[in-house]
C-alpha cells in the first residue's frame, strides 16, 4: 500500500512537470533558442578551423627574433587554443539579445552561452596557466563560480556569504567580505609581484642608466606596486583609508621608539642609491679591513663577495657613517708594490737599473703615463731592502696573483745577475766563564757531590 502511494505521487509529480514542458518545448521561443544555440556552435566551429591557423601564423614570431613586437606574440600565441569557446560564447550572447528582444525569454540559450563560458575557463586554467598558485585559483575559484551561475545558484550562495557575520569584539563583517578579500589580496600580490619582476628585468635592461639610477628605479617600483597593490585591497575590503592613517600613526610611533636601526638603514640605502657613489659592481674596502665586491644592494643592506667566495651583510648605515674605500670609483689604473732584500755586498746602485726592465717587461704592468720606479727603503739587519712600484689596469691584483709574478721577476733578476738574497744572520760571540782566584774554575759551577 505504501509503495502504491509512493508510485502514485511520483507519477503525478511526473505529469505535472510534462504539463510544465510542453508548452514550453512546443513553443516557438523554445525551438529558436535551441536553433540559434546550435547555430552558433556550429558557426564557431567553422569559423576557428579557418581562423586558428592564421592566428597561429601572425603571432608566431620568427626564432631568436627579439623586440617588444615579438614578447607581445609570444604572450597571445597560447590563447588561439580559446578561439572555439570564446568565439561560440559571442554568437550566443548575441543570439540571446535576438532572442529575448523577441520573445521576452532566453533561458536555453543563456545556458549554452554560460556553458561555453566555462568549457573557455576551463581550457584556460588547464592549458594556459602555468603559475601554480593561479592554477589553484582558478581551479578552486573562477570554475565553482562559473558552474554555480550556470544552475543559477550564484546569486544564492553570494546572498547567503553576505548575510553569515563573524563578530570580533565590536568588529563584524561578512564571511563574503572576508573570501573576497583572501582572493583580491592573493590576487593582486600576485600582480603585484609579477609586475615587479617584470619591471626590474626591464629597467636591469637599460644600459643608458647608471647602475645607481637603475637600483634606485627598481626600489621605487616596488614602493609604487605594492603600496597601490595594498592601498586597492583596502578599498576592494571596503575598510576606510582613515584606518590606514591611524596605523600609519602607529607605525610611525614603532619606527621611533624600536625600528630606529632599520630606519636609518633603510634611509641610507637611498641616499647611497641617489648619490650613486657606491652601487652594485664596485669593489670596496671596509673601515674594519673587511673588502669585496658588491653583489647586492637591499633596502637594509649591502651584499660584499670577498675575493674566496664568502658573502659579507653590511647595513646600510656603515657606508654613511664610517670610512668606506672605493676602489673601482677611484680611476681605471691602480698602483701596488712589492719588496725585496739584497745583501751588504751588493751594488746597490745597479738594483734600480736591474730591476725596473725586469718588472716592465710583464705584459700586465703598465709602462705609459705610470712608470715603474725601484726604490731603496731601509738598511734592515740582515739586508739592504728596496720597493719596487707598479701599475696595473683594474683591481687585478685583488687576489695577489700579480705580485707574485713580479716577485718572479725581482728573483729571476737578481739570480741572472749574481747578486744574492740575503736570509736573517746572526753573529754570536761566545765569552768564556769569569775567572775565580786567578784560574777559571769549573768547580765553581759544578755540582758539590752530596753528603750523607
Amino acid at each position: 500500500m505504501n509503495m502504491q502511494n509512493i508510485l502514485v505521487r511520483v507519477q503525478s509529480w511526473l505529469q505535472a512537470a510534462w504539463d510544465f514542458a510542453l508548452p514550453w518545448l512546443t513553443s516557438p521561443a523554445a525551438w529558436s533558442q535551441v536553433a540559434l544555440l546550435v547555430t552558433a556552435f556550429v558557426t564557431a566551429l567553422l569559423v576557428a578551423r579557418r581562423v586558428t591557423p592564421i592566428l597561429t601564423r601572425l603571432l608566431t614570431p620568427n626564432e631568436g627574433q627579439r623586440g617588444l613586437l615579438s614578447t607581445v606574440r609570444r604572450f597571445f600565441l597560447p590563447f588561439v587554443a580559446l578561439t572555439l569557446p570564446l568565439l561560440a560564447w559571442a554568437l550566443t550572447a548575441g543570439g540571446e539579445a535576438v532572442v529575448r528582444s523577441m520573445f521576452g525569454a532566453g533561458l536555453v540559450i543563456a545556458f549554452g552561452k554560460n556553458l561555453f563560458l566555462i568549457l573557455a575557463a576551463r581550457i584556460f586554467v588547464r592549458d594556459l596557466i602555468t603559475d601554480g598558485f593561479l592554477r589553484l585559483l582558478g581551479r578552486f575559484v573562477l570554475l565553482p563560480a562559473l558552474v554555480l551561475n550556470l544552475v543559477g545558484l550564484l546569486d544564492p550562495v553570494t546572498d547567503y556569504l553576505t548575510a553569515l557575520t563573524i563578530d570580533l569584539g565590536n568588529i563584524g563583517f561578512s564571511v563574503m567580505a572576508l573570501v573576497r578579500g583572501v582572493i583580491a589580496g592573493a590576487l593582486l600580490f600576485w600582480v603585484g609581484r609579477w609586475s615587479n619582476s617584470q619591471s626590474e628585468d626591464f629597467i636591469k635592461t637599460r644600459d643608458e642608466l647608471r647602475p645607481a639610477t637603475r637600483e634606485l628605479a627598481i626600489k621605487a617600483s616596488q614602493v609604487v606596486i605594492f603600496g597601490a597593490a595594498f592601498l586597492l585591497l583596502m578599498s576592494v575590503m571596503g575598510i576606510d583609508l582613515t584606518a590606514v592613517a591611524v596605523l600609519g600613526g602607529a607605525l610611525g610611533v614603532g619606527i621611533g621608539l624600536g625600528l630606529q636601526q632599520i630606519a636609518a638603514n633603510f634611509v641610507s640605502g637611498v641616499i647611497l642609491l641617489l648619490e650613486g657613489q657606491t652601487t652594485v659592481g664596485d669593489y670596496v674596502v671596509l673601515d674594519n679591513g673587511e673588502e669585496g665586491t658588491i653583489v647586492k644592494m637591499t633596502a637594509r643592506a649591502a651584499i660584499l663577495e670577498t675575493v674566496d667566495g664568502r658573502w659579507i651583510i653590511v647595513p646600510n648605515e656603515d657606508f654613511i657613517t664610517s670610512r668606506v674605500v672605493n676602489l673601482s670609483d677611484a680611476g681605471t689604473a691602480h698602483r701596488y708594490e712589492a719588496e725585496f732584500s739584497v745583501s751588504y755586498d751588493t751594488d746597490i746602485n745597479r738594483i734600480p737599473d736591474l730591476i725596473e726592465p725586469a718588472v716592465e717587461a710583464l705584459e700586465f704592468v703598465l709602462t705609459e703615463g705610470q712608470e715603474v720606479e725601484c726604490e731603496l727603503t731601509a738598511f734592515a739587519d740582515s739586508g739592504i731592502t728596496f720597493s719596487v712600484e707598479y701599475w696595473v689596469e683594474g683591481i687585478e691584483d685583488k687576489t695577489g696573483k700579480y705580485r707574485s709574478q713580479v716577485l718572479f721577476a725581482i728573483w729571476n733578476a737578481l739570480k741572472g745577475a749574481g747578486l744574492e738574497i740575503p736570509f736573517p744572520q746572526r753573529v754570536v760571540h761566545h765569552r768564556g766563564m769569569p775567572d775565580v782566584g786567578g784560574r777559571q774554575s769549573r768547580d765553581a759551577i759544578a755540582p758539590k757531590p752530596a753528603t750523607a
